[in-house]
């Protein structure tokens, strides 16, 4: 089984694209999964064992359900190699998981943010534009802190971004990005890239590419002077971005393209928030909405 598990994470890595982190849990979990069926028949006896085994470890709702999905995916592939006659995890339920909303901005609170870094110093004139650029975007903070210069074309209002699974895409950004990104490249990163040369956009003191930790510190910093309770992270710019979107009337597919989401029903969820935003609206405002 592990010259198996060799050959299916090569699969992974070379025809499905995943990422290296998406890598490591797939391979953990077969392990995992390989261990356990190291004195069993693989069938589907020892398939509800093995769920049985994960609630009895407490492991919570969401890893259950993945580490069945890698081994339900796990068998596919070793049925389609011809190494297995049947796939014990095909038709075996998965615990239900409960609808996590994720977290946003309303557009007052994002003004509030956007307006916080001081635009007097460096630092500042840099967390602004990736302020900007999140929100504007849609970006996930890895691919921000790996952009460079010369993936932005400022003529096209475009920036061309290196995703999940290294997968290229194209997301738009719109004036007030751009005047940001002006403002940071033409006085803000100056003041930081020092002696080095470098072509990542958003640096930090010392010149270095940025990290994503950093970009994450300098929007608790930016999310607490600016007096907003809520727990702000650069995902919760992410999910403010597509729900803005959604809320405006955009296209849901659209919303996908530009988020670089592979299945529609992960950008789903979104539209699930702009109806909660509608009936507190509605429950708020009209006369004879009382319940």
């Amino acid at each position: 089984m592990g010259s198996s598990l060799e050959k299916y994470i090569s699969y992974l890595k070379t025809e499905r694209n995943y990422s290296k982190h998406t890598l490591s849990n797939y391979a953990r979990d077969i392990k995992f999964l390989i261990s356990f069926l190291s004195d069993r028949k693989p069938d589907r006896s020892a398939a509800r064992e093995y769920l049985l085994a994960l609630e009895k470890k407490r492991y919570s709702r969401r890893s259950i359900a993945r580490k069945l999905s890698s081994s339900r995916s796990f068998y596919r592939f070793l049925m389609r190699e011809k190494l297995a006659l049947q796939n014990p995890f095909e038709n075996l339920l998965t615990p239900k998981l409960p609808k996590k909303l994720p977290n946003f901005l309303y557009p007052e609170e994002l003004i509030s943010l956007l307006n916080t870094p001081d635009q007097k110093s460096p630092k500042g004139i840099r967390d602004q534009a990736i302020l900007e650029v999140i929100y504007g975007t849609g970006l996930r903070v890895a691919e921000i802190v790996r952009m460079n210069i010369n993936d932005i074309d400022f003529d096209e209002g475009e920036i061309k971004v290196l995703g999940k699974g290294s997968k290229e895409r194209i997301v738009l950004f719109g004036s007030h990005a751009k005047k940001a990104l002006h403002h940071y490249i033409g006085e803000g990163r100056p003041k930081l890239i020092s002696r080095q040369k470098s072509s990542a956009l958003f640096i930090n003191h010392r010149g270095s590419r940025l990290t994503a930790r950093s970009v994450e510190r300098a929007i608790i910093q930016h999310t607490k002077k600016a007096g907003i309770a809520k727990k702000v992270t650069p995902h919760t710019l992410r999910h403010s971005f597509a729900t803005h979107l959604l809320s405006g009337g955009a296209d849901l597919r659209m919303v996908q393209e530009l988020l670089g989401h592979v299945s529609l029903s992960t950008t789903q969820v979104y539209t699930h928030i702009t109806k909660e935003r509608l009936k507190e609206v509605y429950d708020s405002a009209h006369p004879r909405a009382s319940r």
